[in-house]
Parts: structure tokens; C-alpha cells; sequence
């Protein structure tokens, strides 16, 4: 167990919830550049919302965030940090909506972010039945950004917001892990409803297709077990485990600042500003 595991249990809600806030952009820079990808206004959806690192930057950018989160605790931790404009939902995301089982790793309760629908025998032991919704049960509009972060279970997440995907092609923020699940099916179900991958291994957006995850995932995967503070706080190899989905033919841009947008003042003439659209004074003989 890792340092910030074992010092959570004693500490409030607010203050871990403040540190995973200013510390998950050192771990996860993605979030530093939720202008490249995450337009303003709209609904933007959180799933797998652990401490809501995600969900408080997102409120920022968003009208609505829907944030989804199965484990219990965690959800009341959300409900009692998260702004305003942040619904909470407490159940896990799937294919249906119903029940199942949540899985958790030895004598914990899901804090440390590693609980999931799917089992693996070397983390999870004890099972917890969490009431279960789909992405297109939700009842969302003007859908801008989707964040995925479940653990092994993104195929079935994904398969459950199709509508979604159809009526409103967010873009999609899903974690990857080859030492949880294969990438294929992920990758098979997304190029057919028309998205491409790009990752954030260094300064700039790359095509997924131009970089081998699961190769760069087995030569840092040692970088993988390392705890938040360590892999945050300490220099190391980045071990890349997210892609930015967008629909063909969309590709990360920065942002224009709001500054830039304006429209630059006429040009100024002898006796004041000139007509839009005139050249500026004329030249001389």
C-alpha cells in the first residue's frame, strides 16, 4: 500500500480532495490542457469521479458536469466538495441500467481508486452490489467531453453511451491500460463510430496511431506502480495510460484566448479612425 493510501483513512474529505486537486495535473498533465479538447459550456460527464480532480476542473469550463462515481464514500466526498453546477450520481457506469457487483481491493472501501467491475484476482477481493446506469440513461444534453477512467470496464461504459456518441460526438478522455484489458476492443468500437486517438507523451498531441501504447506501456510499467505522491512529486519516465478520442477529422488546438477573439480596432487616420474595410489613409504623390 502506498504512503498516500495508507494516510487518507485519517485525513478529511476536503483536505484530500484540495491535494488531489492541485497535485493530478503533475500526474495526469492532460488535465492541464482541457482547452486543447474540452470546449466551454455544455455538459461534461466524469466517470470513475474518485476525489474529483477532474470534475473541479471541469466545472470551470462546463454549464453542467455529471459526475459518476460508484463507491459510496467517494460519492459523499464529492457531493460535500464539488461546486454547484456538479451533479453526483452514485452508482457505476455500464452497458445497462440495473445493479452489479463492485469490486474492492483487500480491507479497503474503494478510496484508492482502484475499484472496478471487473475483478483481478491480484487487487480485488471483496465485492459490493452498486446500483448500475448507462450513459444514455442519464437523460444528458449538449454533451461535450466524456472522461473514462473505470478500470477494465470502458468497452461496456462506452457500448452504453452510443446514443450519446451518435446525438452529440463529445470527445472522449478513456484510460488504457494493457496490463488491465487489451486495447482492441476499445479501439475497434470507437474507429467505428468515427474517432481517432491522440496522446500527450511529452509537449505535444501525437496520433495514436503513430504511437505503439502497448510497447511504451511495457517498458514503463514499473513507472505504473508507483503511488500518486511518488509519481507526482519525483522525476520519472511518464507512463502514458490515457488517449483523447475525437471524431474524424478534429484534432486538439489550444484554445484562442477570449482577448484574441475580439476584433482588432480600425486603423487610425489623420483625423481619427477610418471606415472598416479601407486600407488606412492614401499614400502620398
Amino acid at each position: 500500500m502506498t504512503l498516500a493510501a495508507r494516510l487518507a483513512p485519517h485525513l478529511p474529505d476536503r483536505v484530500i480532495a484540495a491535494t488531489a486537486h492541485r497535485v493530478y495535473p503533475r500526474f495526469e498533465p492532460e488535465l492541464r490542457r482541457l482547452a486543447d479538447f474540452c470546449p466551454r459550456g455544455g455538459t461534461a460527464v466524469d466517470i470513475g469521479g474518485w476525489y474529483g480532480p477532474w470534475t473541479r476542473r471541469l466545472a470551470r469550463r462546463a454549464d453542467r458536469v455529471v459526475t459518476v462515481e460508484p463507491v459510496p464514500g467517494l460519492a459523499r466526498a464529492l457531493r460535500a466538495t464539488t461546486p454547484g453546477n456538479v451533479r453526483v450520481v452514485g452508482a457505476a457506469a455500464g452497458e445497462h441500467d440495473g445493479t452489479a457487483t463492485l469490486w474492492l481491493p483487500p480491507g479497503g472501501t474503494g478510496e484508492r481508486g482502484v475499484s472496478s467491475l471487473v475483478r483481478r484476482d491480484q487487487v480485488h477481493a471483496t465485492g459490493l452490489e452498486v446500483p448500475c446506469v448507462s450513459v444514455d440513461g442519464l437523460g444528458l444534453t449538449d454533451v461535450r467531453l466524456v472522461k473514462i477512467d473505470v478500470d477494465g470496464h470502458e468497452a461496456a461504459v462506452l457500448r452504453g453511451a452510443e446514443a450519446t456518441l451518435r446525438r452529440w460526438r463529445p470527445a472522449l478522455f478513456v484510460e488504457l491500460e494493457t496490463r488491465i484489458q487489451p486495447l482492441a476492443p476499445v479501439l475497434e468500437l470507437l474507429t467505428a463510430h468515427g474517432y481517432e486517438g491522440w496522446v500527450l507523451p511529452a509537449a505535444h498531441w501525437i496520433p495514436l496511431a503513430a504511437f505503439n501504447l502497448a510497447e511504451h506501456q511495457e517498458h514503463t510499467a514499473h513507472v505504473a506502480e508507483h503511488g500518486l505522491l511518488r509519481r507526482t512529486l519525483l522525476p520519472h519516465r511518464r507512463y502514458v495510460n490515457s488517449v483523447l478520442f475525437l471524431p474524424t477529422g478534429r484534432t486538439p488546438a489550444i484554445e484562442v484566448p477570449r482577448a484574441a477573439r475580439r476584433a482588432p480596432p480600425p486603423p487610425r487616420g489623420p483625423a481619427g479612425p477610418l471606415p472598416r474595410g479601407s486600407a488606412g489613409p492614401p499614400s502620398r504623390p
